[in-house]
């Protein structure tokens, strides 16, 4: 966008300041917008988002509508934390920047044992436990298989922090309905969202079956 309303688009891609400023100004505020739903509804839109959700239970903080009510220390000690990280990052970064060029250099088998064992010595200085460390090397080696074989680890994230809540949601209904499932119909709101569910999920299913028989077709010509 920055490039399309430029009066000279031609300099991008040849160090414009623009060029850079536009996309890291559009990463800063999706990221500080991703908070409004989870600080709000308590839904997180994005894997690190979830992760935040599972620190917030694990400290017996429910995100939601009464967040501002129960615990408004996090909700403004949040808000404030953006501020000041946006001004640490400005004063660190302005005056620092030759260094953090210098660490893009560093050769990647060199810099990956190195946060290996950053993160190594982190999981061990929570808890003093070697069965964090194990847990912490056992969902690296499943994260890095399934990045190798093509499989999103946000919905993984997704599923690990939202079905607890979920099972304790659903038991909770078919308690109140006596083991009735269309309990979860008889409400306009919730009939409307699990209809649109159910579409999304089969023209999900349809599309990449619709997809694939058209790769099957081009790789045949």
């Amino acid at each position: 966008m920055e490039k399309r309303f430029s009066k000279h688009p031609e300099k991008f891609g040849k160090g414009a300041i623009e060029g850079v400023a536009g996309p890291e100004s559009a990463n800063n505020s999706a990221c500080a917008g991703a908070f409004i739903p989870l600080l709000t509804f308590g839904i997180p839109t994005t894997p690190t988002m979830a992760l935040l959700l599972g620190a917030f239970l694990i400290h017996n903080v429910i995100p939601g509508p009464l967040l501002i009510q129960n615990n408004p220390d996090v909700f403004w000690g949040v808000v404030l934390s953006m501020y000041v990280g946006n001004l640490m990052l400005l004063i660190l970064n302005l005056p620092l920047i030759s260094i953090w060029v210098k660490l893009l250099r560093v050769p990647y088998a060199i810099l990956f044992p190195l946060i290996l064992f950053l993160c190594l010595i982190g999981v061990y200085a929570n808890n003093g436990s070697l069965f964090d460390m194990n847990v912490m090397i056992i969902f690296g080696l499943i994260g890095y298989l399934m990045r190798k074989t093509g499989f999103d680890a946000a919905p993984l994230i997704f599923a690990y922090m939202l079905c607890p809540l979920l099972e304790e949601a659903f038991r909770r209904a078919l308690l109140i309905s006596s083991g009735d499932l269309f309990i979860f119909f008889k409400r306009p709101i919730s009939a409307i969202l699990l209809s649109l569910t159910f579409l999304f999920i089969i023209s999900s299913i349809f599309s990449s079956k619709k997809r694939r028989r058209l790769a099957e077709k081009l790789g045949e010509e």
